[in-house]
């Protein structure tokens, strides 16, 4: 076979091969509405300086926590955070529970992530 015939046989088999791929569409591979994302940037920002280079790892950031959390998960865990510091009685229950604990641990992982990644 000659090195032409070789090359078009190849690229036939790689056309093949993604035509059959699954391919993601945009919602499932951003689920993370823009104003989730850009309220995260922006405590990150506030957190980390607010220069260009925090601006690209913060992006990035979200970037990999929408990529390990789904977004209701996500969800989740900023309501815990939110509840559990507020001082009332039923805000200790999110401050105790399992439930709590779980969620918070899924998102502080994959903060983690996106700490070893980005920055």
């Amino acid at each position: 076979m000659t090195r032409v015939a070789l090359s078009a046989s190849m690229g036939l088999v790689v056309a093949a091969l993604m035509a059959g791929a699954p391919t993601a569409s945009a919602e499932e591979t951003n689920d993370y509405p823009t104003a989730a994302r850009a309220e995260y940037v922006f405590g990150c920002l506030k957190a980390n300086g607010e220069t260009r280079q925090a601006i690209e790892q913060c992006s990035c950031s979200i970037d990999v926590v929408a990529s390990l959390l789904p977004y209701d998960r996500y969800v989740e865990a900023e309501t815990v955070l939110s509840m559990s510091q507020v001082r009332s009685t039923l805000a200790g229950q999110f401050r105790s529970s399992p439930q709590a604990a779980s969620v918070l641990n899924d998102l502080r992982r994959a903060q983690a992530e996106a700490e070893v990644r980005c920055f």
